[in-house]
């Protein structure tokens, strides 16, 4: 994908959050998600990353700087970005006691504006998390592999410009993991576009376009994973990170 001709359904523009004079848990961010892309910011825990994405979200208001997602600021716009996302938290669960069908239907009728929206939503969403006859039983029976399925067939149902998604294997076994991301693949391939978060770099080397790199704040690096594994003359990201954040003296 040429970056420089691509549809732009993210742009992020120096975007921070100050909590109190000096400490930063996201300083000047910028980087930019082209439709159908997966874009995967990566790095430890406390990095910056969900602090970034929550700011993207409206969940959290930015200090500086600004994001616009399909041509809507999160400034000015917010209701506008909040209709062109979706997010999909690490903690996020669901009704256990709804079957997985009835979630799906009491999701839908939260977003949609039409009975034939509710109905075309819940049916894309049985689709996509492949659960089958499982949706008829009560979430409580699901395996956390199951529950991630449909949470994240909940999130993308409506075919959002851009899923935000955190951590969206954590805590699965290697299988449902594998699942989820050919999911998210196969949808990107389709033209949705996605921003991931993830502390598990050999993931995200996988399934991700490009990715930014992220430590105490900073973007540090930018770019497809084969461009920066020859950039930096190792073997995975994981190596990549440490040579990064060692070069800028960050950790």
């Amino acid at each position: 994908m040429d970056n420089n001709s691509a549809e732009k359904v993210l742009e992020v523009k120096g975007l921070s959050k100050q909590y109190k004079k000096g400490v930063y848990a996201s300083e000047k961010v910028t980087f930019d998600v082209n439709k159908g892309e997966i874009f995967a910011l990566i790095g430890p825990n406390g990095a910056g990353k969900t602090t970034t994405i929550r700011m993207i979200s409206t969940l959290l208001q930015a200090t500086e700087g600004d994001a616009v997602v399909a041509g809507h600021s999160i400034l000015t716009e917010p209701e506008k970005v909040r209709k062109n996302i979706t997010y999909l938290p690490d903690e996020a669960g669901a009704y256990k006691n709804m079957t997985g069908k009835a979630y799906l239907k009491f999701m839908a009728e939260l977003y949609a504006d039409t009975k034939a929206e509710v109905d075309e939503y819940v049916q894309r969403g049985c689709e996509i998390c492949e659960l089958g006859e499982r949706l008829n039983d009560k979430i409580a029976t699901y395996s956390r592999g199951m529950q991630r399925k449909l949470l994240l067939a909940r999130a993308i149902m409506s075919k959002p410009a851009l899923a935000i998604l955190d951590e969206p294997t954590s805590g699965l076994d290697i299988i449902n993991a594998l699942e989820i991301r050919r999911m998210i693949k196969k949808l990107a391939s389709e033209g949705m576009s996605f921003l991931l978060s993830s502390h598990n770099m050999l993931e995200i080397e996988y399934v991700s376009d490009r990715v930014g790199i992220i430590a105490k704040g900073h973007l540090l690096e930018t770019g497809k994973p084969s461009e920066l594994l020859e950039k930096y003359g190792t073997k995975n990201l994981e190596e990549v990170f440490e040579r990064v954040v060692t070069d800028n003296e960050i950790l």
